[in-house]
């Protein structure tokens, strides 16, 4: 069983980081079962994407970014493009990082207090850099993991707890409606699981574990329970959120009264060990895809323990530790993060979409038309959700 799953469940378990948690539940208090659609949405919107990303890797042997490199000819619409890559990543993860580290903070606080809560951010950011600059994080990753499913575990056990109106479920699921003042909300939630960093992330890890067709199969299974999970895991959080009255809910904190039914005075502490564990699993994995990335843009070929490597995850870190030690609310990183991936999505996914319809870069398995239609609505769709959301933060639109 062990040798089929793949980086799926990596994929899922950095989405179900400290960002997915806060966006689910703001989604579930400020609107009940309303915005259940939007994450069926992105559900359906990262297994198309993902398993583009993951064909990609296994097929050419190479990250997105380097496909991307290879296909683009002209030197100045090249140079542009690794540009936009690198902004999208780097600035997405560094927003993400702080987002990571705040929600590994506040687990912190619920477990020890807030008596020394300035020194939080550099402590989980110390233990990132550790496990980073070793390199060898995979048994402690295992562990974060299990916590991060003990943790889902529990939202499932606490939604069905809620005693939720099924009807209402499903007509949040497939009765798509924007009620007011959730478009915000909305982007967070395509933002929190559609990961523009996770593609590359995807692309590059699916080449070191699986390196021959035949294993597109095993690739494609991993990636579609692992996200349909994850997504499972997303709204059971928003629905046992729906039962916290309105109003509680000012810090992340706050969610813990979404567990109470269920543990009592332990939810305090339960969710803190949760928060802690994926905000550090989610710290982890950010800074390395950006290391990735920059890795393929300036062609280094460059390993784990390469200087140029390092050097690249140490600055991602190190701008997540600095928002955090800003005193602004990890709360508002949080959101910020998954607004900033949501406008960043349709760039990423126009290239993803570009290169797995090149038969010299995929050959027999390039994109069917199925794949590439849904591929275009996700596009469509990304580009009005993120003009939407820039519209209402600069307060044009309603």
């Amino acid at each position: 069983m062990f040798k089929k799953i793949g980086p799926g469940v990596l994929i899922a378990a950095a989405f179900i980081g400290p960002g997915t948690v806060t966006a689910c539940t703001l989604a579930g208090v400020g609107f009940g079962y309303a915005l259940l659609w939007a994450m069926v949405l992105s559900i359906i919107a990262t297994v198309v994407l993902q398993e583009m990303a993951a064909r990609l890797g296994i097929i050419t042997q190479k990250g997105l970014a380097d496909v991307i490199k290879s296909e683009v000819t002209n030197p100045i619409a090249r140079v542009i493009v690794i540009g936009i890559i690198l902004g999208a990543i780097v600035l997405g993860n560094a927003a993400y990082e702080g987002g990571n580290i705040g929600g590994a903070t506040l687990g912190l606080e619920a477990l020890f207090g807030s008596e020394a809560i300035g020194t939080y951010p550099f402590i989980i950011g110390g233990i990132a850099f550790v496990l980073l600059f070793i390199g060898n994080y995979k048994l402690l990753e295992k562990v974060f993991v299990a916590l991060v499913l003990l943790m889902s575990l529990s939202f499932l056990v606490t939604a069905l707890i809620t005693k939720p109106d099924v009807f209402a479920i499903l007509k949040g699921m497939f009765v798509p409606s924007i009620p007011e003042d959730s478009i915000l909300t909305v982007i967070a939630l395509v933002g929190t699981t559609v990961v523009p960093y996770n593609l590359f992330l995807h692309a590059s890890l699916v080449s070191e574990k699986w390196k021959s067709e035949a294993d597109l199969k095993t690739a494609r299974g991993d990636t579609f329970v692992s996200i349909i999970l994850g997504g499972v895991v997303s709204m059971a959080i928003i629905i046992a959120a729906s039962a916290i009255p309105k109003g509680e809910i000012n810090t992340v904190m706050d969610m813990a009264k979404g567990l109470e039914p269920l543990y009592g005075d332990a939810a305090k502490y339960f969710m803190g060990i949760g928060l802690f564990a994926a905000g550090i699993t989610s710290s982890i994995t950010a800074p390395l895809a950006a290391a990735y990335v920059a890795n393929s843009c300036f062609g280094w070929n460059a390993g784990l323990k390469d200087m140029r490597f390092k050097l690249v995850w140490m600055v991602i870190l190190s701008l997540g530790v600095l928002f955090m030690s800003l005193n602004v609310k990890p709360i508002e990183i949080i959101r910020l993060a998954q607004v900033a991936n949501g406008i960043l999505l349709p760039f990423v996914a126009v290239f993803l979409l570009w290169v797995a319809n090149r038969s010299s870069v995929m050959g027999k398995y390039k994109n069917n038309l199925v794949q590439n239609a849904v591929g275009v609505v996700i596009i469509l769709l990304a580009l009005f959700l993120g003009a939407k959301s820039i519209f209402k933060v600069l307060g044009t639109m309603g």
